[in-house]
């Protein structure tokens, strides 16, 4: 049975990351939910790169100013911190950049996240390529 959608119907909203803010949800609180966490807000901070989401160079630096300081009050594994960081910082710059930047977090932090929210973010690493 086929409906026809309502003339004035707005389309419907789809969270990009929901593998991700479900790893997040379900986790307990600690180490683990905040590598999550952190992926999550992450991979937000570079959607803001993508075609379609490009937002401006200024609120794209404020914006991994104030991740900066978020990650810093997390309790992340040292070895991951460092790539989460990475990451942010390049949100000021190229997608290519970013998408490089995500390629080694998901290698730092492959085996905190499950397979679903690994393939989130490569997806939008190789949107961000161009690939």
């Amino acid at each position: 049975m086929h409906i026809e959608p309502l003339p004035y119907a707005l389309e419907p909203l789809r969270f990009p990351f929901p593998a991700l803010s479900a790893l997040a949800g379900r986790l307990p609180l600690g180490g683990g939910r905040e590598v999550a966490l952190a992926a999550l807000t992450t991979a937000r901070l570079a959607q803001g790169l993508s075609i379609e989401e490009a937002l401006p160079t200024a609120d794209r630096a404020s914006r991994a100013v104030a991740a900066k300081v978020w990650l810093a009050s997390l309790a992340l594994p040292p070895a991951t911190r460092a790539p989460f960081v990475r990451c942010v910082e390049t949100t000021t710059g190229t997608a290519l950049q970013v998408a490089g930047a995500l390629r080694s977090l998901v290698a730092a932090t492959g085996n905190h996240l499950d397979g679903p929210s690994i393939q989130e973010l490569e997806r939008l690493a190789r949107q961000l390529a161009g690939t």
